[in-house]
């Protein structure tokens, strides 16, 4: 697609800022911004494809969204882990970076060691091995690693009109969470042990079989939505219930403090579920195979021809979102919350959302 309209979002902006200054590996499969993971050809194995990531914790630290320890760990490990499962990877492990204050006391460090644990528990993984340094602000890295079968790769371009739009479970939990720490909110609205996004392994080597491209909603889901219609220049028609879209504590969250639900959909501190395309003749094989794993995901909407994100309302009353303004707000914004509202609230005008 034309790159301008990639450039036209400031984090592609600044990705393409660092990439122009490196050469590429012939090795590589796919091209800048198409997977969650980097998905790297093996010498002398032609049935797999090595799939490798990086994230790192800090910002979410230091602006204050994480106040447990223990969430710090948990998400250092599934943000890694999330990447992976977007392109379908069969995981080996994961190499971790700690780099604490000298603040940070034992008591600090083992509660942030028992959420990697559980995590890696939870999903069936290892640690291992890594690194620790003592540094002014707190950083968390994780490197997972992992193979996918060469002939069931996913990346995020390659959805076609009329495929159908799915999301691997509830959304809005980050986006809650960041509600309540950045506006003062009473914790008791959405307690931060509500916050424990599971990266989706499982599900994506399922999804890997049927899906036409496929990304992780770490970045949120309207976001999501955004950056996929912009790499596959083509758009989406979502069916805006949010009931069913949210989480039920956080359909809650709404009613309590009187936010617009799309808000919810609309920031940038996601969870970790898997926004992805099927073709709507593998709909059906899809669920079937889902439903025998215990695996229930949301039917969102399909995919468009016009490359436009086309939020479908109550009524059926028709909103064509451009998330480019959000997004930029976001990158720029830093935690003014009162000034990132307005914005909000002046783009649902415009829009026509309620």
């Amino acid at each position: 697609m034309p790159m301008k309209n990639m450039e036209k979002i400031l984090e592609n902006r600044e990705i393409n800022s660092w990439i122009r200054n490196f050469s590429r590996s012939p090795h590589q499969i796919h091209e800048p911004h198409q997977a969650d993971a980097e998905l790297i050809e093996i010498k002398g194995d032609d049935s797999h494809l090595l799939a490798v990531t990086i994230d790192t914790i800090s910002d979410e630290i230091t602006a204050g969204l994480y106040h447990d320890p223990f969430t710090m760990g948990w998400v250092t490990v599934m943000s890694s882990f999330s990447d992976l499962a977007a392109v379908g990877a069969d995981p080996v492990g994961i190499v971790t970076a700690v780099s604490l204050e000298l603040k940070r006391d034992e008591k600090f460090r083992e509660s942030l060691a028992s959420g990697m644990a559980e995590a890696c528990r939870q999903l069936g993984v290892f640690i291992l091995g890594g690194d620790i340094n003592t540094t002014q602000t707190i950083s968390l890295t994780g490197c997972a690693v992992g193979f996918v079968p060469r002939n069931e790769k996913m990346v995020r371009v390659g959805c076609q009109v009329g495929d159908v739009v799915f999301l691997s479970g509830t959304a809005g939990w980050g986006n809650a969470l960041g509600l309540v720490r950045l506006s003062k909110l009473p914790e008791e609205y959405f307690p931060e042990e509500l916050y424990r996004p599971r990266a989706r392994i499982k599900e994506g080597q399922l999804i890997r079989r049927y899906a036409t491209c496929c990304m992780d909603s770490s970045d949120g889901l309207l976001i999501t939505l955004d950056q996929l219609l912009r790499l596959n220049n083509l758009g989406f028609v979502v069916e805006a219930d949010w009931k069913k879209i949210l989480a039920p504590d956080v359909y809650i969250l709404c009613e309590r403090a009187a936010i617009p639900r799309w808000f919810m959909a609309a920031g940038i501190h996601g969870e970790f579920e898997l926004v992805f395309t099927v073709p709507s003749e593998k709909v059906q094989p899809f669920l079937q195979a889902a439903k025998d794993i215990g695996f229930l995901p949301i039917e969102l909407g399909v995919v468009q021809r016009k490359a436009e994100l086309t939020l479908v309302l109550p009524a059926g009353k028709k909103a064509d979102i451009d998330m480019a303004p959000l997004r930029n707000l976001w990158a720029s914004g830093g935690s003014d919350l009162d000034r990132l509202m307005q914005e909000h609230y002046a783009c649902g005008r415009k829009w026509g959302l309620e």
